[in-house]
């Protein structure tokens, strides 16, 4: 049976394009969450006034992948201690978030931030917040496989390419065939 979690770490597509590869990970829609605008759009969130932060809903079997595994890989490839911004992405709408379903969920994902924090991955403190997910608005169509479908672009190869590259070299054995 398939879990759901919505994580933000800033530019959906990054996400998107890492999750995607792993085993285990059945689907992953990009998308809006945290927000206080109903069915919010694409230039609305860009411009930070609807308060909710581009996200990934990731659907997948915790038989074949744990959310505990899923989680250290969210902290590993984006930095969980800038608030408010991921690179020269800047605004709430990039923040660094988890969004849970359940309280096992909450449970998880605060010990796993506690312990990414003891082992000292990061040398700042992290600011990911963990809240109850409210509602998830699926982005529009042209942001869904936006890397595989542009990965030639500037900003693919400048943002989202070292990602996946750090995905590949770090968590090989996680990948899907």
């Amino acid at each position: 049976m398939s879990e759901r979690i919505t994580l933000g770490g800033g530019c959906f597509w990054c996400l998107e394009a890492v999750f995607k590869d792993l085993k285990g990970v059945e689907r992953v829609e990009s998308g809006y969450a945290g927000g206080q605008v109903r069915n919010p759009g694409y230039r609305e969130v860009c411009e930070g006034t609807t308060g909710h932060a581009e996200v990934v809903d990731v659907s997948f079997d915790p038989l074949v992948i744990e959310l505990t595994d899923l989680l250290v890989i969210f902290f590993t490839l984006h930095d969980p201690t800038t608030l408010n911004r991921q690179g020269h992405d800047t605004g709430t709408q990039y923040r660094s978030i988890i969004l849970y379903r359940d309280e096992t969920q909450r449970a998880t994902a605060d010990r796993v931030r506690k312990d990414i924090e003891a082992r000292r991955l990061w040398p700042d403190p992290i600011v990911t917040t963990i809240e109850p997910l409210e509602t998830f608005y699926k982005a529009e169509e042209t942001h869904q496989d936006y890397y595989a479908r542009n990965s030639n672009q500037p900003y693919c190869q400048a943002v989202i390419a070292p990602k996946v590259a750090k995905l590949r070299k770090e968590f090989y054995e996680r990948l899907k065939a």
